[in-house]
């Protein structure tokens, strides 16, 4: 994947201090196209569809706001808190400004956890961007699957 302008332009928001104190990438020093074309090719070991993964984060969150900040279960397997913080956060591609609505999922079955904002789902959904390796909210696609038993 080539970086383009864009690419390059939300590459320089992703730094550490420009948008948030820790950056989007953590301590990985690959170019942010080499990144996503990364992510995309795991998406794909692992059969993965990138819809039907933001499905089921979108669904989680919604569900999960009915528990008005407290933990509620959801389908029986899902222990889902879904919080807001104060302020909002832009993407770092420049295409939205986000609440920052964190969900915290919590899978009965097997405890694995996961932490995911609307921003995460943003960056998934429009840029297939999971965030560098070592970064802070980093969603690995590996996780994902398990945490959210997602299947073809």
């Amino acid at each position: 994947m080539k970086m383009t302008p864009e690419l390059i332009k939300a590459e320089k928001n992703m730094k550490p201090g420009v948008i948030v104190s820790t950056g989007f990438l953590g301590e990985d020093n690959r170019h942010l196209s080499d990144i996503i074309e990364s992510d995309e090719e795991l998406i794909n070991e692992l059969n993965l569809k990138i819809p039907n993964l933001v499905e089921k984060m979108k669904y989680l969150l919604k569900e999960g706001e009915k528990g008005l900040g407290e933990p509620i279960t959801i389908d029986k397997i899902f222990e889902v808190m879904v919080y807001e913080a104060r302020g909002v956060i832009p993407c770092p591609f420049e295409d939205g400004v986000f609440k920052k609505i964190n969900v915290k999922v919590k899978n009965k079955n097997s405890g694995k956890e996961i932490l995911y904002s609307d921003l995460s789902i943003h960056l998934i959904e429009k840029h297939h961007f999971f965030q560098g390796k070592g970064s802070d909210f980093r969603l690995d696609p590996e996780k994902l699957k398990e945490t959210l038993e997602l299947e073809e």
